[in-house]
């Protein structure tokens, strides 16, 4: 497989396991506070570095629509990456190299390290759709190969996305855009077959009157010839008319001779409006239907177009101009179809408008699921763009329902620990103790009633013995206070004042502070 090099990538390969964690500061609730949706403002690789402790291995969609890089720099999402905040970081991750960097070596070191945490979020069986055009089309793929895997590709989909053709385009008009998904694990990931559509609808009909209901008709030959398939060259009766009819020799059955006879018998052939057609076609029942094959075209009658997304912020916030190249909510909702269940998590990484959210608050009102969004955004327009459109969705808009439903709205904090290792003292305890706990362990963090218990796993107990502004000592004195009984332990402490003989007795491990708190 094709290696890609671009400059400066040796300092982004790894960039990721060198970002710091920073805690999640909740800002405010707006609607149901149990929802467990968020929206977070703040750069995007902190943000999911801080998604860690609490999503690794969880979330079952990712999608994300990152700047296309096609050197637009009046968009407001700064199309050519050449946003201050992403000069800053390639100065401090490439250093001097970053200034002489092409636009395409700055798109592909910012989107390198994001994709790697991406990557770590994703559940065994979820994937990831990524919006794109052909500009960073085959960089792309190259890199999710090399993050993902190439064996775990699934497909690449074109969205036809114009209901007419740009007239002004210099060469073609760009009627194509690309959803490139990739899966986690592509032997025990599935995408769900889509139900039918209003616009597929229309090829169910019943001219009959079949008590069934509405079916469609499928040819009843096959493109078999009669020397390559002879037993499915054979006469059957027209029931209307007795007549005995023959395939063509080069077009014979499709189906064998008992399953002809087991279809006349159930009246699933039909032989036209008058009885009389020359060939019989069978009937596929729509109450039969189990959901269409996904197709890699995606149609704008089916899944919108980028005027129908833009007259859908318009009417969100009654304004003509609000938010360039938003996406349609009906798109990410056949993203979110085929690939989640009724409570899966959807992380999108690049919110922008925050249509992601919009989808997932729209299914959940009209299935009944329980689907949670994560968002990370961040431009200053997130308060008065993203989350603006979320509560109005929430609450609604002009004659639009609302959904209900509610999120948190997230900031991020400090980080946990300074780059001379040093614990970060102005933190929740809490916080670091969710932190430790997850590093140990990769599990959910429950507050225990036990002083500097963080939890008892696989029979061995953990304790965080830390105060702030004192020192701690793990001795005699500690031991003798530790209730939870266990096979073994391992506590974290600043000072050990044990033997080793007492600490084998006791099947104790010591790990200091900080020193020996896991970076993640």
């Amino acid at each position: 497989m094709p290696i890609l090099s671009w400059l400066g990538k040796e300092k982004v390969v790894n960039h990721h396991q060198q970002v710091p964690y920073r805690v999640l500061e909740a800002q405010y609730v707006h609607g149901q506070a149990e929802c467990g949706n968020m929206l977070i403002h703040g750069d995007n690789l902190d943000a999911l570095k801080s998604l860690l402790p609490r999503y690794e291995d969880k979330v079952k969609c990712v999608y994300i629509d990152p700047p296309y890089n096609t050197g637009n720099e009046g968009w407001v999402y700064n199309d050519n990456v050449n946003d201050p905040k992403i000069r800053k970081w390639l100065g401090e991750v490439v250093g001097k190299e970053g200034e002489d960097l092409s636009r395409h070596d700055k798109w592909l070191c910012m989107m390198y390290p994001r994709l790697k945490l991406l990557q770590r979020l994703l559940a065994e069986d979820g994937a990831i759709f990524i919006s794109i055009d052909s500009v960073e089309l085959s960089s792309l793929m190259q890199i999710c190969s090399d993050i993902f895997g190439f064996g775990n590709f699934v497909d690449m989909i074109s969205w036809f996305k114009k209901s007419s053709p740009s007239n002004d385009a210099h060469y073609f008009s760009n009627d194509i855009e690309y959803v490139v998904v990739y899966a986690k694990n592509k032997k025990v990931w599935q995408p769900k077959r889509i139900t039918i559509n209003e616009r597929q609808m229309k090829y169910y009909t019943n001219p009959d009157n079949d008590p069934r209901g509405r079916w469609n008709s499928a040819t009843y030959t096959c493109n078999k010839s009669k020397t390559e398939r002879p037993n499915l060259y054979y006469p059957v009766t027209n029931p209307n008319t007795g007549e005995e009819v023959w395939p063509k020799e080069t077009a014979v059955w499709a189906y064998a001779r008992d399953v002809y006879e087991e279809h006349a018998s159930e009246n699933l052939l039909y032989w036209g409006a008058n009885g009389k057609a020359k060939f019989p076609r069978f009937k596929k029942f729509l109450s039969d239907h189990q959901g269409v094959v996904n197709r890699t075209l995606w149609h704008y009658e089916d899944v919108g177009h980028t005027q129908g997304a833009t007259n859908e912020i318009k009417k969100i916030f009654g304004e003509a101009k609000v938010f360039d190249t938003p996406k349609p909510s009906t798109l990410i909702e056949r993203i979110l179809q085929i690939s989640t269940d009724h409570d899966s998590i959807i992380l999108d990484s690049f919110a922008g408008s925050g249509t992601t959210a919009h989808a997932v608050l729209n299914m959940n009102k009209n299935d009944g699921g329980n689907r949670k969004f994560i968002l990370i955004e961040m431009e200053n327009y997130v308060d008065t763009i993203t989350a603006e459109r979320i509560k109005r969705v929430i609450n609604g808009y002009g004659n639009t329902e609302g959904t209900g439903g509610g999120f948190a709205y997230c900031k991020l904090g400090d980080r946990l620990l300074f780059e001379n290792g040093n614990l970060n003292e102005t933190l929740a305890v809490e916080k670091i103790r969710e932190y430790v706990w997850y590093t140990e362990t990769r599990s959910d963090y429950t507050p225990q009633e036990e002083a500097y218990l963080l939890g008892l796993r696989a029979n061995t107990a953990y304790y965080f013995y830390y105060e702030k502004q004192r020192v701690t000592v793990l001795d005699h004195d500690f031991l003798n206070a530790v209730k939870t009984k266990a096979g073994s332990y391992l506590i974290y402490a600043d000072i050990n004042t044990l033997s080793a003989k007492e600490m084998d007795a006791a099947n104790i491990r010591f790990k200091k502070i900080p020193r020996d708190i896991t970076k993640l």
